[in-house]
């Protein structure tokens, strides 16, 4: 089957800084707030006193209460210059904070479809979170949709947001939308890798679009394909792929920076996972499509940190497979050699993610890099112990909370977890240096990581962020995050990668 071509279309809406409702405006999105004696509405100086009173009172005798996350539309009074008001709840005033309103942003874009333009106040409370929570809350997926299936007009995203905000032309609210845009476009890039079938995004397909955006970001590329893999003692991601037709890809894209801290990332980019030999149940097995979640956010950041123009230096390795049952597939019991030489017996073929991660971690610290971040949909372990919308982060451990604390400031609220010294001797093997899985069902999220731990180099900063849940939302909607691929953890390693930019 060939392959789609990449979406060319926008991944968002378009935004624009505005100091006042223009006529093309229909909707005009405020922010409502449970106060002591009611709610109170956030207008900036959208509307005159007057038109504002009429709003709130418009919004209250509907029953307007401005819980977070509540929606409330209105006819728009004589004079707003618009068709209607779209009241979002803020929640408690206290409560406001950047996060927030990206989320209630999200909801506001959601229910704005069928919209061409619309206005909004939540920008002058904070322009970058409602900039990203609009354009992410907007973002869908509709490509492999036919004519008779796609969206009609009225269920179109929003087009166009414009952000109310004091003083529009001012450099500093330009850098702030340049900015929130790029990482929005960053986030949405992830989830339209993540949304992509297996039928057409499959180990070769992945790494020509990776090189795509790559070379398009000005980034250096590589490819190994299976023929360097194999010359290069890549066993792990040869193991894991070998079951497959569609052979596996090491993909290296780097970005010099000038002169700062050099940091590694590494991505899973399992394409399908069947568990191998080891297979998975079929219930739910679909949702394997976002096994390469942590592979599609490590190319959106590596390309974003250019794009955003960061001193610090950032080298990308996203090892690429498809693992699938076959009788060239590698069994239960079978021993591989990883890149570096550890010699690691397969007790179960499902636990595949640990292996194409491990060569890559190698490969990476030759490079002598000051950090290293990996992330991956690795364990079933961390949906258990954190639940589906938090990441678990483990690793070294100043680094390990450094990316926990930035992650929960930005709202992706990863968590910081241990690594019990204790289960480190449950991964020896009875015939090799290691076996990918314990023997018991206990800590695996810890274990799968204390396994990666033995490939970081001594004296590298490392930091492993498990997202088997956060990177894909099989449920409904919520804030700024629809069905699919959520693009978690881009804003995280973006996070950490200005914080290092920074503070070094």
């Amino acid at each position: 089957m060939s392959a789609a071509k990449p979406t060319t279309s926008p991944l968002g809406p378009e935004l624009a800084l505005a100091g006042s409702i223009a006529e093309s405006v229909e909707v005009l999105v405020i922010g409502l707030t449970t106060g002591t004696d009611g709610p109170e509405a956030s207008v900036g100086d959208a509307l005159d006193d007057a038109t504002a009173e009429a709003v709130l009172a418009g919004l209250i005798a509907v029953g307007a209460t401005g819980k977070a996350e509540e929606l409330t539309r209105i006819p728009a009074p004589a004079g707003s210059g618009v068709a209607s008001i779209l009241a979002v709840g803020l929640g408690d005033p206290d409560d406001v904070d950047a996060q927030r309103i990206r989320e209630c942003a999200g909801v506001a874009a959601r229910a704005l479809a069928g919209t061409t333009v619309a206005a909004t106040t939540l920008s002058a409370l904070d322009l970058g979170a409602a900039a990203e929570g609009f354009s992410l809350g907007a973002y869908t997926f509709t490509r492999f949709k036919s004519a008779k299936s796609a969206p009609k007009d009225n269920g179109k995203p929003l087009a166009r947001v414009e952000l109310l905000v004091e003083e529009p032309s001012a450099q500093e609210a330009a850098s702030t939308l340049a900015r929130s845009a790029a990482i929005a476009e960053a986030v949405a890039t992830a989830r339209e890798f993540v949304n992509t079938p297996p039928s057409h995004l499959y180990p070769a397909e992945f790494a020509a679009r990776a090189k795509a955006l790559g070379t398009a970001a000005g980034l250096k590329v590589e490819i190994l394909d299976e023929k360097a893999l194999e010359k290069g003692g890549y066993g792990g991601i040869l193991g894991v792929g070998k079951g497959s037709s569609r052979q596996p890809r090491l993909v290296r894209l780097t970005y010099k920076g000038a002169g700062g801290k050099s940091v590694a990332l590494v991505g899973k980019g399992i394409t399908f996972d069947t568990g191998g030999i080891s297979i998975k149940p079929a219930a739910g097995m679909e949702n394997m499509t976002s096994d390469m979640g942590g592979a599609a956010a490590v190319v959106a950041t590596v390309v974003l940190a250019a794009k955003l123009g960061l001193k610090v230096g950032v080298d990308a390795w996203v090892p690429m497979a498809e693992n699938m049952p076959s009788s060239t597939a590698q069994r239960p019991g079978d021993v591989l050699t990883q890149y570096g030489g550890t010699t690691v017996e397969v007790i179960n073929t499902d636990a595949e993610g640990r292996l194409i991660l491990a060569d890559a971690i190698v490969r990476a610290c030759e490079e002598k890099p000051d950090y290293l971040i990996d992330t991956a949909t690795l364990t079933g372990a961390q949906m258990v112990a954190l639940g589906n919308r938090t990441p678990g982060v483990m690793g070294t451990d100043e680094f390990r909370d450094r990316v926990a604390r930035i992650s929960q400031e930005i709202g992706e609220n990863a968590w910081a977890m241990p690594l019990p010294a204790e289960l480190r001797a449950d991964l020896n093997s009875k015939v090799a240096d290691l076996a990918n899985v314990t023997n018991h069902r206990w800590g695996g999220m810890l274990a799968a990581a204390i396994y990666l731990k033995e490939f970081v180099a001594e004296g590298v900063q490392w930091a492993h962020i498990d997202v088997a849940g956060p990177a894909y939302n099989t449920g409904g909607p919520f804030g700024y995050t629809g069905k699919g691929g959520t693009g978690v953890p881009v804003r995280t390693m973006i996070g950490v990668l200005e914080d290092i930019d920074e503070q070094g």
